[in-house]
């Protein structure tokens, strides 16, 4: 592999990891065209890392709060009143509140962690059972993707039409979280988001507008809870390191993942804009021609 080569797989795993169009459907598709047969899977995983330190930087205060909430937990620590806001002032919050947000944050974590579960499950199964399969089922794989994002749009915007405010609001530190159900639905989603050709953010994202999840919450949990999925997969193909250094190279590997952070930055900033205006359906306009010129023209 060159490294300019390494920069297209990158470009191309930040771009399609963030917009719902599959990342490992258009790596696949990549590597065919490039007649990259043997890259091992491990290669794949920086590309990962790459764009999941894109998602830590643009949530990190999230991230930051739960990770908080979680010493909290295990320290049996009460929930702190006085809270830091973004312009760097603080507020101090009544006893009642103070709870409230904690308990929030806390059901935030259990969240993540049914829905991994459910994610590990699946994705194993998929592993083992549905490996190496033709490089044409990626392309019907867009196509399921696209139901999921069409279908799934027009359900959240039917339900924001009977509402006194349709709109979405921004997410923000205490967001709602996910009830126990919703994290197995979207966790049950994430997993089918392993499957070559499916989105893993679209599908996941689909599934929390699905069971009724705010539109820029949808889009805020179906990043946090990759981050657990991303280091899980890592771990698993850690073993192989060796193999990526002797069949890549470092120079491509590094240039790949550079291109992956920078790419996925800048994918998902934009995609978290259009999630609030409710434009994930755009996304089928590119995947159903793709699908369709992939079944005809690959081998």
């Amino acid at each position: 592999m060159t490294v300019f080569e390494g920069i297209v797989l990158g470009v191309l795993q930040g771009i399609a990891e963030f917009l719902p169009i599959s990342s490992s459907g258009h790596l696949a598709l990549a590597q065919n065209l490039f007649g990259l047969e043997e890259v091992p899977l491990l290669f794949d995983v920086f590309l990962h890392l790459a764009t999941l330190l894109a998602v830590v930087l643009f949530f990190w205060k999230k991230i930051w709060y739960l990770l908080c909430a979680f010493g909290r937990l295990i320290a049996r620590r009460p929930a702190p009143v006085e809270v830091k806001n973004a312009d760097g002032s603080k507020t101090v919050l009544n006893e009642q509140d103070a709870l409230a947000k904690e308990k929030n944050l806390r059901t935030y974590i259990l969240a993540v962690i049914l829905a991994t579960i459910v994610t590990g499950v699946l994705g194993i199964f998929v592993e083992k059972k549905l490996d190496d399969l033709p490089v044409k089922f990626i392309c019907i794989g867009f196509f399921i993707t696209s139901a999921f994002l069409i279908s799934s749009s027009l359900i959240e915007k039917k339900r924001a039409a009977k509402t006194a405010d349709g709109s979405a609001k921004a997410a923000d530190a205490y967001a709602k979280a996910p009830s126990w159900w919703q994290s197995l639905i979207i966790g049950f989603a994430q997993g089918i988001g392993t499957l070559p050709g499916i989105s893993r953010s679209g599908s996941t994202i689909a599934g929390s507008l699905f069971c009724g999840v705010d539109r820029a919450e949808a889009g805020e949990f179906s990043f946090i809870v990759s981050i657990p999925a991303i280091l899980g997969a890592f771990i698993l193909e850690v073993k192989d390191i060796g193999e990526v250094a002797s069949s890549i190279g470092a120079a491509p590997v590094l240039a790949g993942c550079a291109a992956a952070f920078a790419s996925g930055y800048l994918a998902l900033t934009w995609l978290m804009k259009l999630i609030r205006k409710g434009k994930l359906e755009w996304f089928a306009c590119y995947l159903i021609p793709a699908g369709i010129l992939g079944l005809i023209f690959l081998h």
